[in-house]
């Protein structure tokens, strides 16, 4: 379940991928990269929701706050079909980011509310890798909706799956969060648990690393469609392409989430970083001499995007692994923190798109090492180090 709500997020991104030219048209924009908004709006309504909700969840329970914005998602979809200029649609999908980012940041609240340590990274991967389904079939649902229908048709399937999520969490879903552990909003509590983020060293060191690593990928997303039918006229096989990558970090969650109670969070995490930065920087040089074809292309994408598949999910849990009780607001600041980062970052080497790919690899080598900077300033310098917590799974159902 916790999957499949995340994945409301993934489907409202990627879906609209094979249609992003069909908007451009449709709305006449002045210029190609305009296009990119369509996905950028809906990341940045994410990124300014994800402070909203933490509080709220700590207050009234993770359920209530779930299907009010469920419900928000589903309607907004609906008027992003029925928008007659491009302004419309844009903040009809902001609403809806602004709505969906509750997704993330409540299935990780209730993640934590149950799980710690190794074993919350062990549970985060088991999600990531149910949720990386989604990317890998899409932009194929997109496409396969533009064969039947006009594009604004897209629209309603994300309000049908919308309405799916809320009778299902209404249905199945049990509350996590035990009644004594509710939290007032005061405004107090609350800066006092954006405090406990922002200066505990650990947690904001990976929370930052962690949006410099979902920036480049936002990036991709953000320009794949204008790199695949412009750069390498792969426009007849893009949604096998996209599919492919999606499918890598979907595989290293898979992976991620057998090795991490072995291995630890932190050594897995790291090691992918070293990787991808290694990888990163060949990608530049090659790109710098010209040497890129569509399949030299892949053969770098694909395990970039793994390794970030190995990075999120344990980045994440162990920024969370200091907050129990105010697991919703340190969850929520997290993911404003993080959101904001990587929209901001992504939206900006998306847009440097020039008809190369230069400013994407440049952008995937610069945020890697922004990122390993940061995380050896969190580890004070003492990286490959695993850290006991001594508090494994707890059990699924609600506390009596």
């Amino acid at each position: 379940m916790m999957a499949s709500l995340m994945s409301l997020n993934a489907l409202a991104i990627d879906i609209m991928l094979p249609a992003l030219g069909l908007i451009s048209d449709d709305f006449a924009l002045p210029n190609v990269n305009d296009r990119q908004w369509t996905i950028t709006s809906y990341i940045y309504g994410m990124a300014v929701g994800s402070i909203l909700y933490g509080s709220l969840a700590d207050r009234y329970g993770r359920k209530p706050v779930l299907l009010v914005t469920i419900g928000i998602y589903t309607g907004f979809g609906i008027l992003c079909a029925l928008a007659w200029d491009y302004q419309l649609l844009l903040i009809g999908r902001f609403i809806q980011g602004l709505a969906a980012s509750a997704m993330g940041v409540l299935a990780n609240s209730i993640i934590r509310d149950r799980y710690d340590g190794d074993a919350m990274a062990r549970a985060m991967s088991t999600i990531m890798m149910v949720f990386m389904i989604v990317p890998i079939t899409a932009p194929l649902i997109g496409q396969l909706v533009l064969h039947v229908a006009p594009w604004k048709a897209i629209f309603l399937v994300l309000s049908t799956a919308g309405l799916i999520a809320f009778l299902w969490v209404s249905t199945r879903l049990p509350e996590t969060l035990h009644p004594d552990d509710k939290t007032p909003i005061k405004a107090r509590s609350i800066g006092a648990a954006w405090y406990g983020v922002i200066f505990n060293r650990n947690s904001f060191g990976h929370v930052m690393a962690s949006g410099l690593m979902m920036a480049p990928l936002f990036a991709y997303i953000a320009s794949a469609q204008q790199i695949f039918f412009d750069i390498f006229g792969a426009g007849d096989i893009f949604v096998y392409i996209f599919a492919l990558n999606a499918g890598a970090m979907s595989v290293a969650s898979f992976t991620n989430s057998r090795i991490v109670m072995r291995f630890g969070a932190r050594r897995v995490s790291q090691s992918a970083l070293i990787f991808f930065i290694l990888v990163s920087a060949i990608h530049l040089v090659l790109a710098e001499a010209g040497m890129v074809n569509l399949w030299i292309f892949m053969a770098l994408l694909v395990p970039t995007m793994g390794m970030i598949g190995f990075t999120g999910a344990n980045f994440s849990s162990i920024a969370m692994q200091p907050f129990g009780k105010t697991a919703g607001v340190a969850s929520s600041f997290q993911n404003f923190a993080r959101s904001g980062l990587s929209s901001v970052i992504g939206s900006v080497i998306g847009l440097q798109f020039d008809g190369t790919i230069l400013p994407l690899a440049t952008g995937f080598l610069v945020c890697g090492i922004a990122s390993l900077t940061l995380i050896f300033w969190a580890e004070k310098g003492r990286l490959f180090r695993r850290v006991q917590t001594g508090v494994t799974a707890k059990d699924l159902l609600p506390r009596s």
